[in-house]
This record gives C-alpha cells, sequence and structure tokens, in this order.
C-alpha cells in the first residue's frame, strides 16, 4: 500500500509521521514545491524509524509527481492560510487553483488514487475536486468532519471529566465555526447519552467550544494547528488501507441523501478499501435538520465563487 501526503508543512508532514509510525502502509511519498523540503522532512522522520518502531518508507520529492505513480490513496494539504487583508474570492482563488493542478497531477500518475482533501475551505475543495476530476465520488472525501469529532471528544471529555475513550460523539455540516453542528443529542459516554452527566448549560458551552476549535487554536498558537488535523487523516487512511469499515464524518458529494443535491459537506460514511463504502443516513431532530440546511447553504454559497473564477 503506497500513500502520497501533498504538502510537506506542519499538517502534511505530521500526517506521514503519524501513517508511518502505525506501520501499515509500505511507503508514504511526502511531495512539496519548496526545494529539498520534502526530502529532509522524509529523512528526518526516517531518522526516528528505529526509534519508533516503523519500517514504513518515507520518501521526499520536489514537485516529482512520477514519484507518486501507483498511489493507492493521496492527500492533498497543500494551498495557503488566508493573509490579512486577503479576500475570500482571493483565498480561494489561489487554493482552487493549487487544488485543480495536484489533483490531475496525482490522477495522471495514479488513475485509481482516492483522494483526501484537506486544503480550504475545505468543502468547497472538495466539491472542485469532484468537478474537476471526474473520477466517482467514493474516492473523494472531505477530512474536516473527523477532525471535528476529535475535537468534539476532547471537549466532551474535558466537561466530563472522563477519558476520552468513553467518549463518542460525531460533528456533521460544514467544516467551519459557524457551519459546523456537533450532535450533542446523540453524544454518548460508554452508550449512556452525556445529558446524563452534565446540565444542558454545559453543553451548550460543549458545542460553542467546539464550534471555534480551529480558532481557539490558532489564536493560541499563531497558525493553524497540525497535530489533529494530521492524526484525522491519518485515521481516514487507516480505515481505508485495512478495510475497516469505520464510521467517520467526511465531507462528501451527496445526490439527495439528506435532501441535498450537488453539494459536498459532511455527513457519516463507512471507509473501506474503495473509499466511502457508503453514505449513513441518520435521523436528525427538526432543529438539527434546519441546521444542516443553514450550513448547506453558507457552503453553497461559497461554492458559487468558483463559477465567479472561471
Amino acid at each position: 500500500m503506497k500513500v502520497t501526503v501533498v504538502g510537506a508543512g506542519a499538517v502534511g508532514a505530521s500526517c506521514a509521521e503519524y501513517i508511518a509510525i502505525k506501520n501499515f502502509v509500505s511507503e508514504v511519498v511526502l511531495l512539496d514545491i519548496k526545494e529539498n523540503f520534502a526530502e529532509g522532512k522524509a529523512m528526518d522522520l526516517m531518522q526516528t524509524s528505529s526509534l519508533n518502531g516503523f519500517d514504513t518508507k518515507i520518501t521526499g520529492s520536489t514537485n516529482e509527481y512520477s514519484k507518486t505513480a501507483n498511489s493507492d490513496i493521496a492527500v492533498i494539504t497543500s494551498g495557503i492560510p488566508r493573509k490579512p487583508g486577503m479576500t475570500r474570492e482571493e483565498l480561494i482563488g489561489i487554493n482552487a487553483g493549487i487544488v485543480k493542478t495536484v489533483s490531475s497531477q496525482l490522477i495522471e500518475h495514479s488513475p485509481n488514487v482516492i483522494l483526501i482533501i484537506v486544503s480550504n475551505p475545505m468543502d468547497t475543495m472538495t466539491y472542485l475536486t469532484h468537478k474537476m476530476t471526474g473520477i466517482p465520488k467514493n474516492r473523494i472525501i472531505g477530512m474536516g468532519g473527523a477532525l471535528d469529532s476529535a475535537r468534539f471528544k476532547y471537549r466532551l471529555a474535558e466537561a466530563l471529566e472522563c477519558p476520552i475513550s468513553d467518549i463518542d460523539g460525531m460533528v456533521i455540516g460544514g467544516h467551519s465555526d459557524k457551519g459546523m453542528i456537533p450532535l450533542t443529542r446523540l453524544a454518548t459516554r460508554n452508550s449512556v447519552r452525556v445529558s446524563e452527566f452534565i446540565n444542558s448549560e454545559r453543553l451548550d458551552q460543549v458545542l460553542n467550544d467546539t464550534k471555534v476549535g480551529g480558532a481557539t487554536l490558532t489564536s493560541m498558537l499563531g497558525t493553524s494547528a497540525w497535530y489533529a488535523p494530521g492524526a484525522a487523516v491519518s485515521a481516514l487512511v487507516h480505515a481505508i488501507s485495512c478495510d475497516q469499515k469505520k464510521i467517520f464524518p467526511c465531507s462528501v458529494y451527496l445526490d439527495g441523501e439528506y435532501g441535498l443535491n450537488d453539494i459536498c459537506i459532511g455527513v457519516p460514511v463507512v471507509l473501506g478499501k474503495n473509499g466511502i463504502e457508503k453514505i449513513v443516513e441518520i435521523d436528525l431532530s427538526e432543529n438539527e435538520k434546519a441546521a444542516l440546511i443553514e450550513s448547506a447553504t453558507a457552503v453553497n454559497t461559497t461554492n458559487k465563487l468558483l463559477a465567479d473564477l472561471n
């Protein structure tokens, strides 16, 4: 099993590290446009292999896509963050161009590759990849929901003062502080609903803290987080590589599911060797349905900016 990670920055490198340490693939190719940057990251990571006990081969490449040939899975982390004074349209224009170029190069060298999109705005970049590449929708996956759900579980465990391993919870909707929908109603601690342990006010605080999880870290670190995003990607890659049939919320193309059409947004899916094996439709409350529609409206508004670029 061969995995390519495009973008050797903090998220891409941590993703490559987690995949390698778990020791379930034979090779990880780390690719970047910056001269010798990916090669240096790969060498540094390989020098941890005897210490961390893994045999995964990590190879670095400066924009040489031939080294990614025959990848089973490719992760696209490349793109730029929004800078001060930059409009949303400018950000989307730049990142859309990057994602188009990267995905076309990956597919040229690996026609059967499964793509995992991390670049922001993630739901829109996932949608762009779907529209631009034309590959089956089961092979295009946006990572956001897996990360948002991990942050939700962290906040729940914090509130309940319990181990995170006790907690099960999920976030659906758009990958943004306004768009994501932590499903507090369905969250459990060892099959017992969390509402049995904390009151509604504390649960609302968990919801709000989850929604600003990324922004909170950015304000503390001065840049975007990388450990949890890298771990979220590695969990998706693991589920696909090992045909685990695990359920993760991911941004996927909907064609009538949840009453939504022609959009990529976060919903629960079963992940296996074919990528998205099944979209899981769960019964939502009226409030949750309304929130999902509102989230989808916001994602569609961003998607329309893609048309303005053409």
